[in-house]
């Protein structure tokens, strides 16, 4: 395999091209992340595996990025590696694209001499990951659309046809059918403290965003997430698949087993997990098992930990992770299938008893005319 001009891994000190770069915030990182770094990986991974030094290959990827931010961040690294850093160093100021599971797997690499390897690795790692990302939100996707339209019918009903029909009915001079009753009363005070309601609703909305962002916040958040029937055995999934998957991938690489499950626990994308991955660390340091530091939590299923003590008594703990995390990856690819096929006549329902039960109250009154009207 061909070799890179890369120098090795050292922490920057003084005035060094390392240290006098600030870490720089990326305007959509996000978006560069899903679209451009999963390419601009696969790419540098081939072009380092053709054996063409990093600055050139910078340099070439530069040239043909679309994307004028993700190409001004190219130009930055290619300019910090000319200085003198290291390609991880240089990756290391952008932490917003470059997260630690990408620079820690990437600085094993540049130790060892397997750069290019390790680069295609990492590649394949993100293609797998916004796969299954995709597929999950896609999945979300039709339903939300679906109740939010719901949502928006039946509470444009309430504020402004319910009224209409409610003044024709006043006319009446009799005693309306209860659920008629209950639709006007519940349009009358929707109408009266609208403007309360939204501002409760955007209030509360805020408050929780930022609730959510705090520690315990985002810990209850998703531990709550994890108790939702069949939405929570889903994220479960999801979460396990990218544990095994990170996990397998860093040990791969040659990533210390420490540094790994401490990336790992960020990786998973739940906080419950994390933080079991955390304190399983400390039990870890003092010479357990991983398996057996895991096992004593009943977050992680029981089919994972032998298969993981299967890897470990083999001495193929990558390879056995790697068939752990495809394995809940076709679970939830299977749970998204069925869940997309049930999901739609549920949401008929849905859709049938709002609004139907809205039109059906509405025009109650009018199938028992004769006991309203005044004859």
């Amino acid at each position: 395999m061909a070799t890179t001009s890369v120098k090795p891994t050292a922490k920057p000190s003084g005035s060094g091209p390392g240290a006098a770069v600030k870490k720089k915030k990326i305007p959509g990182a996000s978006k560069i992340r899903t679209k451009d770094l999963p390419g601009f990986t696969r790419q540098l991974g081939a072009m380092l595996s053709a054996g063409l030094p990093v600055v050139q290959t910078l340099e070439a990827l530069e040239d043909q990025t679309v994307n004028q931010v993700f190409k001004g961040v190219i130009k930055g690294i290619r300019t910090q590696i000319e200085g003198g850093a290291s390609f991880s160093e240089a990756l290391s100021q952008y932490p917003d694209l470059f997260d630690d599971l990408y620079i820690g797997m990437l600085r094993a690499g540049e130790s060892g001499g397997l750069l290019a390897e390790t680069t295609q690795r990492i590649a394949s790692f993100l293609e797998a990951t916004i796969r299954l990302n995709r597929k999950v939100k896609s999945a979300m996707m039709y339903p939300s659309i679906v109740m939010t339209v719901a949502i928006t019918m039946a509470v444009s009903m309430i504020i402004w046809i319910v009224p209409v029909f409610a003044s024709i009915y006043t006319d009446f001079g009799a005693k309306l059918p209860a659920p008629t009753q209950f639709l006007v009363d519940l349009s009358n005070g929707m109408r009266r403290y609208a403007l309360y309601v939204v501002i409760g609703a955007v209030a509360g909305f805020i408050a929780f965003g930022k609730w959510k962002k705090t520690e315990r916040g985002a810990y209850l958040w998703d531990a709550f997430k994890l108790k939702l029937p069949v939405f929570g055995d889903l994220g479960r999934k999801v979460a396990l698949s990218r544990f095994a998957s990170t996990f397998a991938q860093l040990t791969r690489s040659g990533v210390p087993i420490l540094q790994t499950m401490e990336i790992v626990a960020a990786a998973t994308g739940n906080k419950v997990l994390g933080k079991i991955i955390l304190d399983a660390r400390a039990d870890v340091e003092r010479g357990e098992t991983l398996s057996t530091a895991l096992e004593r939590s009943k977050q992680y299923p029981r089919l994972m930990i032998h298969m993981l003590s299967a890897g470990e008594k083999t001495g193929k703990v990558d390879e056995m992770l790697q068939k752990i995390s495809e394995f809940y990856a076709d679970e939830a690819e299977t749970m998204i299938g069925g869940l997309t096929q049930l999901i739609e006549p549920l949401l008929m329902v849905f859709l049938g008893v709002v609004i139907g039960g809205i039109v059906i109250a509405m025009f109650l009154p009018i199938f028992k005319m004769s006991e309203i009207v005044n004859m």
